[in-house]
């Protein structure tokens, strides 16, 4: 697990390190250098070519941080020379210190560089502090870079790109690689910024907070899947949880077989499918493990409640007016204490009746995608694009549930506050079929922390973790399938490897 900050926390943190732990901004900044060189020198190692590298570096501390860069590289024996992009009468005291120290060491600065002669371009033109978009001569310096076929490293983050939403501000560049300092910011979790950045390095340079002055904005790792509670040895199939997936309208029978298999995959003990007639022998066929349940009325939709303890709603459901009062009843239900994801149909319909936001709270995950998002909220899918993070923050304070709200980066808010980023999964999970599993993932896994009461803060942390687990999974199908061939089915082979490791302690 990382936490993941917002520029004005960053700077905050900054500032606290400096003033309160005593460690000079030059000292930081030393660091950021180093550790932005060593990183470089990973890859040249790799390209075994020699080197014409150009810092273009602007007037803040960023700035000063590209010179130090080029300082380094040039006593490392590289040809590393300056551009000073940024005024002169603007500089930092730090930045100017460094074109200082630079100039005693005789680094090269020029005025007029012959872009095409560098094999290596390093964007130190803008920090985290950019509160506006790139205009005049920056935005032609910027688009010049990024024309260059030279290899690309951003300093911190791509100058250009907002820290908090990874917003394109007029224009961007296009790093290869960025080196980040101390903490993640948000907009290297956001796209377009994350696309911008290309391959993110987060270096420790002893920027350090005092416990508790972190945003509960947070990022998981493969380690954090250790966090699953183990199996019982002495459990079975129905203390590991039993899953209800009303799903699944006529002709719909793959979301319905899609979202009840991944409950399995993901650590369900049973699953009972509430599904349309026409469904049964298809279901029977593709999920054998599974119960199909074709029954109508109160009375099949009360004995299928009392058998369950989740209920997955949504799947390739429908929005008929049978299908409306099914969602109406089993949502009004499960305010008895049942924990619920509703996903696709259901928060269609959802949509469609805004009273039911009555019967959400602590113990609903809604699924959302961006289209589904819109029918929701009524903002446009560019405004949803535009806050992402606060757009699902919203909306889970207003229904007191936890909202999943998934993009090419998903993001989980609960009504506490709380935010996860998930920087797992690729481009190939965008196939028929991945949002049903990954419903399927969150509801196998909400069996294992069954009969609990779970804060808000804990049901966000499960949620977020099922996202995770769910892009890992189609990580490791891209690497048998590749990104084009890969389809929903192929995840569903791929979760039980991410998952085997959970509740257990062996190196990953």
């Amino acid at each position: 697990m990382k936490e993941v900050v917002s520029c004005e926390r960053m700077k905050q943190l900054d500032a606290y390190t400096i003033e309160k732990r005593g460690i000079p901004s030059c000292v930081l900044m030393e660091r950021a250098a180093l550790k932005t060189v060593e990183e470089m020198e990973k890859v040249f190692h790799k390209k075994n070519t020699e080197e014409k590298i150009l810092c273009v570096c602007g007037s803040g501390n960023n700035g000063g941080d590209g010179i130090a860069i080029a300082r380094i590289l040039f006593l490392h024996g590289y040809q590393a020379e300056i551009y000073v992009a940024g005024n002169h009468s603007s500089f930092t005291h730090e930045t100017a210190r460094q074109l200082s120290i630079a100039s005693n060491y005789h680094v090269p600065v020029v005025n007029n560089p012959q872009w095409r002669e560098y094999t290596t371009i390093v964007d130190a033109v803008f920090g985290v502090g950019l509160a506006r978009p790139v205009m005049g001569k920056y935005k032609e310096l910027i688009e010049t870079m990024n024309r260059m076929t030279a290899w690309k490293v951003a300093v911190d983050i791509p100058s250009g790109v907002n820290g908090d939403t990874g917003a394109v501000m007029g224009a961007a560049f296009e790093a290869d690689l960025t080196v980040t300092f101390g903490f993640l910011k948000a907009g290297l979790c956001l796209y377009p910024g994350r696309k911008n950045a290309g391959r993110t390095v987060l270096a420790d340079i002893g920027v350090y907070g005092e416990s508790g002055v972190f945003e509960k904005k947070r990022i998981l790792e493969v380690e954090d899947t250790k966090k699953i509670p183990g199996r019982t040895p002495e459990g079975n199939k129905s203390t590991f949880g039993k899953v209800l997936a009303v799903a699944g309208s006529p002709g719909m029978c793959g979301a319905a077989y899609f979202c009840a298999a991944a409950a399995f995959a993901g650590g369900a003990g049973m699953v009972r499918i509430l599904t349309d007639e026409s469904n049964r022998i298809p279901l029977q066929s593709l999920l054998p493990e599974a119960i199909i349940d074709c029954g109508k009325g109160e009375a099949a939709y009360q004995n299928a409640f009392d058998w369950c303890d989740v209920i997955l709603m949504g799947p390739g459901l429908g929005i008929s007016e049978k299908t409306r009062f099914k969602v109406h009843w089993f949502l009004e239900k499960a305010l008895s204490g049942k924990k619920v994801v509703l996903d696709a149909d259901g928060l269609n319909l959802l949509a469609e009746n805004l009273s039911w936001k009555n019967l959400l709270g602590s113990h609903v995950i809604l699924t959302p995608h961006m289209g589904e998002m819109s029918r929701l909220t009524g903002k446009s899918i560019g405004e949803l694009q535009d806050s992402r993070e606060a757009s699902a923050l919203e909306y889970a304070r207003a229904s007191g549930s936890v909202c999943v709200l998934k993009d090419a980066c998903t993001v989980t808010a609960g009504s506490d506050g709380t935010v996860w980023y998930n920087l797992s999964g690729n481009a190939g999970m965008a196939t028929a079929g991945s949002g049903d599993v990954l419903a399927g993932v969150l509801a196998g896994m909400l069996c294992m922390y069954r009969g609990e009461a779970l804060s808000v803060g804990e049901m966000t942390e499960i949620a977020a973790l099922g996202v995770f687990i769910h892009g890992r999974a189609g990580d490791l199908a891209t690497e048998n399938k590749g990104m084009y061939g890969m389809k929903a089915g192929d995840l569903l082979l791929t979760i039980p490897e991410v998952l085997k490791y959970g509740g257990r302690h062996e190196e990953i």
